[in-house]
């Protein structure tokens, strides 16, 4: 559903990209961070590192000292970015669900979070940083995580998301690297996202659908994926579904096989492939599974959006997650780590 609801600034006007395709390229990411995985020799600390660099995971993890209690685990991530709506509450909120995220994509659940916030003095006014800082903390409240302040700069482009601090249980970890053949893939929100959002950019088209879809929390697919004894997980944002898959699959040294007629899409999404509306982001993330792709006949429309760069988008489980539409499977490691049906 679309709308033309009218807003006084339309902040999409002020970013050079919008929300998660503005991440550094994969590629290009993945050669900067290969000369900084050096972690600390383990008697240097009581708090060892479960998940760091190594996989690209969603979060980073540290087992907490052994107490009397149960074992838990402090679970790290931070996420930001540029408007991806020009309704400022609604990116604040989307902005606020899209970091809970990564902790929910590893298992655990949020605890404390604080805000980062970059903003134009000079050209914004700053009532529309309180509307944006107040979606996050309406996401961040219902997700029962508190909010303990922030750090704000003044910068050329507006910016927010937040650092956000959570716990687990080091022994129901959901990583990208324990993935077995014989593990179905479910998907937990529908795609198209990205071109659903460029199209907003574009023309100021609102889709209540993709707001709606951007502003849920993955809490309860993460409880489902650990209740039905999935170990295996990652969110699906901006480096598109193959792009994260591709990094669940070489992860866990296997191969992923998607049936493409089996994926959901939001409504709009095709025809806003059809009418155009890609973002760079998205062709790069699609350039850089190519290599490791066999694509059978899918057609060109369909690699793009399983390729778009999402924003606060679902989990993808290697397990059956109740509810949530089962795309495809784990198979032993062959000559591509993804295939596409």
């Amino acid at each position: 559903m679309t709308t033309t609801r009218q807003v006084s600034v339309r902040l999409t006007q002020y970013a050079h990209g919008g929300g998660c395709a503005c991440k550094i390229p994969p590629g290009e990411l993945e050669d900067v961070l290969g000369a900084l995985s050096a972690p600390l020799p383990a008697s240097a600390v009581d708090t060892p590192l479960l998940v760091g660099l190594a996989t690209g995971d969603d979060a980073a993890v540290v087992a907490l000292p052994a107490q009397s209690g149960p074992a838990q685990a402090v679970v790290s991530t931070a996420d930001f970015f540029t408007p991806v709506v020009d309704d400022p509450y609604d990116w604040g909120r989307i902005a606020a669900a899209n970091a809970l995220s990564d902790v929910y994509a590893m298992g655990g659940r949020p605890v404390v979070a604080v805000n980062l916030l970059a903003w134009p003095r000079d050209v914004l006014p700053f009532e529309l940083a309180r509307e944006v800082l107040r979606g996050g903390l309406q996401v961040a409240t219902e997700a029962g995580c508190h909010v303990g302040g922030g750090h704000s700069v003044d910068d050329p482009e507006p910016k927010y998301g937040m650092a956000v601090t959570g716990l687990a249980d080091p022994a129901r970890l959901l990583r990208n690297d324990t993935g077995r053949p014989g593990m179905p893939l479910s998907l937990t929100k529908p795609l198209g996202l990205g071109v659903l959002n460029n199209r907003h950019k574009a023309t100021g088209e609102r889709f209540e659908q993709a707001v709606a879809t951007m502003v849920a929390l993955n809490r309860d697919a993460s409880a489902a994926a650990l209740a039905a004894g999935a170990v295996c997980a990652t969110d699906v944002t901006g480096f598109g579904l193959l792009g994260h898959l591709h990094k669940l699959a070489r992860a866990s040294r296997v191969t992923a096989v998607i049936d493409t007629a089996a994926v959901p899409y939001l409504d709009g999404a095709r025809q806003a492939v059809r009418d155009g509306y890609v973002s760079g982001g998205t062709r790069r993330n699609l350039q850089w599974v190519t290599p490791v792709t066999d694509f059978g006949t899918t057609d060109d429309d369909t690699r793009v959006l399983l390729a778009d760069a999402q924003t606060s988008g679902g989990l993808l489980v290697a397990g059956e997650v109740p509810g949530a539409p089962v795309i495809g499977e784990l198979v032993p490691c062959g000559p591509h780590s993804l295939v596409l049906r």
